[in-house]
């Protein structure tokens, strides 16, 4: 059974699309054991309590410095002693320490196809309205396990998305939430909790998995 962790900073559609994957079947072999927020008002908090799960605020906001944060955000993680770290819309800059903590044990979900639209600068709304200035007619989202760099680690799963000529910022957004985040972050969380997902020569490699009787 794969633990996870899921952070989120804020309404946690993700952590939903999450949720109803693991209520439906299409994620398997997987438990949440908690959900963790940087923000005291983000409804992701919501979603956990309602389906009975801890649901923990740890800010930044609440130590005297950036390294006071790290290792209480650290410690509170290894509470829990999670599998998998499933960043669902986490706007914190993951501390090196846990990075190393947690090696090839931490996933991403971001709004573009990487390595376009990425790199510091690159969240929520941001991204789109980039997509949309440079003219791109295809976009989509990416899962990645996380390193030391910006969204900068292996490539997990990938899903195009379509670029409408009357799109703004916001309809696409929602149309990459729906058409691609919703579906390949519970996917890539399936395959991991199966053993599916190995990292060979900083790539991603999928595995089946032989039945035997």
């Amino acid at each position: 059974m794969l633990k996870i962790v899921v952070c989120v900073s804020g309404g946690g559609t993700n952590l939903q699309a999450i949720l109803d994957s693991l209520d439906d079947g299409a994620i398997t072999n997987t438990e949440v054991a908690a959900v963790i927020s940087n923000n005291p008002n983000a409804y992701a908090l919501e979603r956990a309590k309602k389906h009975g799960i801890d649901a923990v605020c740890i800010s930044p906001k609440q130590f005297e410095n950036r390294d006071s944060f790290n290792r209480a955000f650290l410690e509170k993680v290894n509470l829990y002693q999670p599998d998998l770290i499933v960043l669902a819309g986490f706007l914190v800059v993951i501390p090196e320490m846990m990075i190393q903590a947690y090696r090839n044990r931490i996933i991403n979900i971001h709004p573009s196809l990487i390595p376009s639209f990425c790199g510091r600068g690159y969240y929520g709304l941001k991204v789109h309205e980039g997509a949309l200035e440079r003219g791109v007619r295809v976009t989509g989202a990416t899962v990645h396990f996380v390193d030391e760099g910006t969204d900068t680690g292996p490539i997990i799963l990938q899903h195009p998305v379509m670029v409408e000529a009357e799109d703004t910022p916001e309809i696409l957004q929602r149309r990459v939430m729906e058409q691609a985040e919703w579906k390949i972050l519970p996917q890539a969380i399936d395959l991991i909790a199966n053993d599916r997902v190995k990292i060979v020569d900083g790539k991603v490699v999928f595995y089946s998995v032989e039945k035997t009787l």
